[in-house]
């Protein structure tokens, strides 16, 4: 038996740190929505316990390290499961570009391998598990939009947003998300995003209020920290984009665009800047579905 996961990639329409909490991540609130960027996750049904895991990126690791390996692990342990899986990962989402891709793909090996071993799990049950793997996994395993709480898994979905295009730019450098946050004053930040706000354009439907409401407390941390990631939001800016903001820790920025026309000339002037630039479309509903 073989089945296929889409594993879209996320973007942050808003982004706010709240506290620093005891257990050392940190009280967050971010609504987040899904983007037609994906990955795809193969599986095919072994008869031992084993787990094999390749990926079409060389330099992704292929062990304990990936969330996806590690969504297998915990799933055959939790429920011993006595089959195995073999994992192919086609990876088309930038790697550590806050666009949650790694948390994507273990979200879609949660979803397939539930199909797959015939454990009947629901989503929330996937979701509970996925928070154990990483704080984006939970809202990856639901997909479409939500808002999200805590740090991260305390996902409330939400309605379809304006429907819009998406570019996206990520520079040649790599960001550490525990660096941005361990930069970040929570005490110092100058502007919190009005999650309210974005939360009523989201439900409106109205891409103007969606576009003013964009909003990510990270974004001064790292805009600071690499000149890159400040001149793609400029230039994207000057291109005639209608809402820009950088997507979770970075160093990916993002622009929304009603007009298509728009598109290409955003396209153009980044692809002189940067080598990955993607024009895709903003997904909205759930993408949780699994395709045999």
């Amino acid at each position: 038996m073989r089945i296929s996961v889409k594993a879209p990639a996320k973007i942050n329409l808003t982004l706010d740190v709240l506290s620093k909490r005891a257990d050392g991540y940190h009280e967050v609130e971010m609504v987040m929505t899904t983007v037609d960027l994906a990955d795809r996750v193969d599986l095919t049904l072994l008869e031992s316990d084993e787990i094999h895991l390749d990926c079409s990126a060389s330099f992704v690791p292929v062990d304990e390290r990936n969330h996806a390996y590690k969504a297998a692990k915990l799933l055959q342990e939790r429920y011993g499961v006595q089959k195995g899986v073999r994992m192919y990962i086609d990876k088309q989402i930038p790697v550590a570009a806050g666009l949650g891709g790694g948390s994507s793909d273990a979200a879609a090996a949660l979803r397939g391998l539930n199909m797959l071993w015939g454990l009947d799990l629901s989503l929330d049950e996937l979701a509970s598990i996925g928070a154990e793997i990483g704080s984006d996994v939970p809202f990856c395993v639901y997909g479409g939009t939500a808002f999200a709480q805590g740090r991260g898994e305390i996902v409330t979905p939400l309605g379809t947003p304006a429907p819009c295009w998406v570019v996206l730019a990520k520079p040649s450098i790599g960001v550490s998300t525990a660096d941005v946050y361990g930069n970040l004053r929570v005490d110092k930040i100058g502007e919190h995003p009005q999650t309210e706000v974005m939360l009523q354009a989201i439900e409106a439907q109205d891409f103007w209020l969606m576009c003013h409401s964009l909003c990510n407390v990270l974004e001064e941390v790292t805009l600071s920290r690499y000149a890159q990631v400040r001149q793609i939001k400029e230039l994207m800016v000057e291109s005639g984009a209608d809402g820009v903001l950088m997507s979770g820790s970075g160093p990916t920025v993002f622009a929304l665009v009603q007009k298509q026309a728009r598109v290409q000339r955003i396209y153009n002037a980044l692809r002189g800047f940067v080598k990955e630039v993607y024009a895709v479309r903003m997904l909205g509903g759930s993408e949780a579905e699994v395709l045999a």
